[in-house]
């Protein structure tokens, strides 16, 4: 089973109630994610959340989250960038 992580010190309530989204949830990381700062670069996500359409991605290599829109065949194309999650999930 694909590992559905939160991210290091949130739960999934904590997350539900900074966004506001009560049916926020994890989504499995394995999925082509791209568009930041361009569409043809790859982003490796090891969390994905999932809002609706919309997709806070926490990159494996940096600290860095990005938000995206999920699409109908479960990739991610991301448009812009937050320095924390919190930031990301208030700019939800």
């Amino acid at each position: 089973m694909a590992d559905r992580r939160l991210p290091a010190g949130w739960t999934l309530e904590e997350i539900r109630k900074v966004s506001g989204d009560q049916e926020a949830r994890p989504l499995d990381p394995d999925r082509v994610v791209t568009g930041w700062p361009a569409r043809s670069e790859q982003i490796r996500p090891e969390i994905v959340l999932g809002f609706h359409g919309l997709c806070p991605v926490k990159a494996a290599n940096d600290d860095d989250w990005y938000m995206g829109s999920l699409n109908d065949d479960g990739s991610v194309i991301c448009w812009s960038i937050y320095g924390n999650l919190y930031e990301a999930l208030r700019g939800l």
